[in-house]
């Protein structure tokens, strides 16, 4: 197996394109890789970080008028797009969803959705069959067990997929805070999405704006 490693093997908001699969309620209902309310946070603020870098993002749902729509947290970032809704299980063999992701002229394929082990696993397995350099958000994923989530993510580590955390991708997207384009965003992405980090940002922030004692004029 090529070894991906380098800095080209690094994620770069220029090259990458964003798959969203399968955030939908049937999907939530039976998660159980990790908490619920925790998989919707991190889809959410990894759709926000593609949206703040330029990257092309795709929403794709499965059967929606019986599994239930896209989390609004997602759509809402994206309210002009229309969702990809598929018959297909696995993404990768929905021509739409496909000439949807080439139209972008993009090769880093970043894939997140629910579940891991099958509508994640299937579309990464394939695509890294036919060329493509694959990405997987682990937290922004999810399966119906522990189980399921780790042995998908050997599975798919096996066939050449890079794994990631939202959190990883946004940083590496960022890569030196010198970029101040995005900079004010990603920070706003930390504060809502980003937990204790977030909190120890704006705590940060106010340190910096609170006057030294004795100091006041």
């Amino acid at each position: 197996m090529t070894l991906r490693n380098g800095l080209d093997s690094l994620l770069r908001p220029e090259e990458s394109v964003l798959v969203l699969i399968d955030h939908q309620p049937y999907q939530l209902a039976n998660l159980n890789s990790h908490e619920p309310q925790m998989v919707v946070n991190n889809a959410t603020a990894l759709a926000k970080a593609a949206k703040a870098f330029g990257v092309p993002t795709i929403l794709t749902s499965v059967i929606a008028d019986r599994g239930g729509l896209i989390f609004p947290q997602i759509t809402d970032v994206f309210p002009d797009q229309e969702v990809i809704d598929r018959t297909f299980i696995n993404t990768w063999e929905d021509r739409t969803v496909v000439d949807a992701v080439e139209a972008t002229g993009r090769k880093q394929l970043i894939i997140a959705g629910l579940w891991t082990e099958i509508c994640v696993a299937m579309p990464t397995i394939q695509a890294l069959g036919e060329g493509w350099d694959v990405t997987v958000v682990t937290d922004a994923s999810g399966s119906v067990s522990v189980e399921a989530h780790k042995v998908a993510i050997q599975r798919m580590i096996a066939a050449g997929a890079n794994m990631m955390t939202w959190l990883a991708v946004a940083s590496e997207w960022q890569r030196d805070w010198a970029r101040t384009e995005h900079a004010a965003e990603l920070s706003e992405l930390l504060v809502q999405h980003a937990g204790g980090s977030g909190s120890a940002l704006l705590w940060e922030q106010q340190l910096l704006n609170t006057p030294v004692p004795g100091t006041e004029g």
